[in-house]
């Protein structure tokens, strides 16, 4: 019988939310694939991850849980798309060097999102992965649930939801009361999430819920490492 090929060694786009950790646990099962590290890009002078508003030590304790290494992409606030461009070449350059075969992204179906993923990998050596792309998000969501991701909406779009969504657990009720037209996935950017519960973490991360801001349009809900 042929030897099965080498699994493409991979690093994940790892936001701290849903999204990309159900990706995860898809790459996990798939054997043509070894996920070997994650990568995160933190507003420096915030400590938190970029539009999540995740602080950088409950990042870390993801990345402890999962036993997986964490290269953090460190852009200023604001950030102009050339700043950042030129960061995350700096990261693709450090993967490359590392042996690495493949970036994976949590995306669902915004395609030009997913178009200028690719545009920034042309030229790279870097093969890309979109693990989640063209799942209905209405299933993919109840998916996540069953799979026992446990997560806590960070961050609301206030022109899309009300601001009491913020701080909500991402759940089957969660899911029920959403309006008209919100993405079960907030892929649109409606919401973004912290997960504290994976099938692939070690241990849940213990946390608390803190205080809820509003800024330039959207609600952030600090949590807490317990």
């Amino acid at each position: 019988m042929p030897e099965a090929p080498t699994p493409q060694t991979t690093w994940l786009s790892w936001s701290s939310g849903k999204d990309s950790a159900h990706a995860l646990s898809v790459l996990a099962a798939d054997p043509s694939v070894r996920v070997t590290g994650l990568f995160t890009t933190i507003t420096d002078a915030y400590g938190r991850v970029s539009m999540h508003g995740v602080r950088e030590e409950l990042l870390d304790a993801q990345a402890a849980m999962l036993g997986l290494p964490l290269h953090k992409v460190r852009i200023p606030a604001p950030c102009p798309n050339e700043e950042y461009e030129a960061r995350m070449t700096a990261l693709l350059r450090e993967a490359r060097a590392a042996g690495v075969e493949a970036m994976a992204f949590g995306d669902l179906f915004l395609q030009d999102i997913r178009d200028y993923r690719e545009h920034m990998m042309a030229g790279t050596g870097l093969g890309v992965r979109f693990p989640l792309w063209g799942q209905g998000t209405a299933a993919l969501a109840q998916e996540m649930l069953a799979a026992g991701i446990g997560a806590v909406l960070t961050c609301v779009d206030e022109a899309k939801l009300p601001p009491e969504f913020s701080g909500r657990a991402f759940d089957a009720a969660l899911l029920a009361d959403l309006p008209a037209g919100i993405d079960p996935c907030g892929e649109n950017g409606e919401f973004h999430t912290f997960v504290h519960a994976h099938p692939l973490f070690r241990a849940p991360i213990a946390h608390t819920i803190g205080e809820r801001v509003s800024r330039e349009g959207f609600c952030f809900t600090d949590v807490l490492g317990a």
